[in-house]
């Protein structure tokens, strides 16, 4: 394990720098039930961290606390060195954390490009009133917002669909929209909550290129939570497991693939 005030560089070449996000002994309630049970991991500046376990282990209600869609009872989150107040998921975004969703939520009646320009509302400073003329600094930031747009879209290689409304798209080309609003953000975070969920295996080689592309060009740090062993296992620079609520496993792909407790909660594997 790499000290946290460490930068290190990975085999590929990558940069892996110190902490960026630390949760620290986090437990959520809903009413009764403890949804995460004291639970602590950081997230490193660059890497790609997995959070994995079983349907009901708490994955999407973490990654919730750390959007700011739920508050925790208990812990606390850091961020950039700072403990990080209560806060509500628009000023998280504006943090610099973007997501994409378990449920794809994109505006189904839109087009591509203009879900994808959702994406930079959070950059987005003159007023309605200015807007409203789209004269001076209104009309030049909506032609750089645009262009970012335009690139990331360009990114993702979706340029052929564009001025499509995204109620016609399959189901694979979605994910890749909700992707690539959520990096018209610019984020210094990106949460995925199952981004191949639904996949066939050519749309999920596609989206493995993706990510692994996105994080190398853009230095994005990435949070995911996913279900398909063998991507977790070839994406990730570490993985932690949750089973419960409860944290059973964090560490390298391998030390995670061969721990005992993990094998036994949530892969299956055989053993004597």
């Amino acid at each position: 394990m790499k000290d946290q005030a460490d930068s290190y560089v990975t085999d590929d070449g990558r940069t892996i720098g110190p902490t960026v996000m630390e949760m620290k002994n986090i437990t959520l309630r809903f009413g009764g039930v403890e949804a995460i049970k004291d639970i602590s991991f950081d997230i490193r500046e660059g890497e790609i961290r997995a959070i994995i376990g079983p349907n009901g282990a708490g994955k999407s209600s973490m990654l919730n606390v750390i959007s700011g869609f739920y508050v925790p009872q208990e812990g606390e989150v850091w961020y950039k060195g700072a403990k990080r107040p209560p806060m509500k998921p628009y000023q998280v975004a504006q943090q610099g954390i973007a997501r994409t969703f378990q449920n794809i939520a994109l505006f189904e009646g839109m087009s591509v490009l203009d879900n994808v320009m959702t994406g930079r509302l959070t950059q987005m400073k003159t007023g309605m009133l200015a807007q409203s003329f789209w004269k001076g600094a209104a009309e030049r930031e909506e032609i750089e917002n645009r262009e970012i747009a335009e690139k990331v879209i360009d990114f993702l290689e979706i340029q052929a669909i564009r001025k499509t409304p995204v109620a016609r798209l399959p189901y694979g080309l979605k994910k890749r929209v909700e992707l690539a609003r959520a990096l018209a953000a610019e984020p210094t975070i990106l949460l995925l909550d199952e981004p191949m969920a639904g996949m066939n295996v050519e749309e999920k080689e596609d989206m493995s290129r993706f990510i692994l592309d996105v994080n190398d060009e853009f230095g994005t740090t990435i949070a995911l939570i996913e279900h398909d062993m063998g991507v977790v296992m070839d994406l990730s620079d570490r993985v932690v497991v949750m089973d419960y609520g409860r944290k059973i496993g964090d560490g390298s792909p391998d030390e995670v693939r061969n721990n005992q407790e993990v094998i036994d909660a949530y892969l299956g594997v055989a053993h004597d």
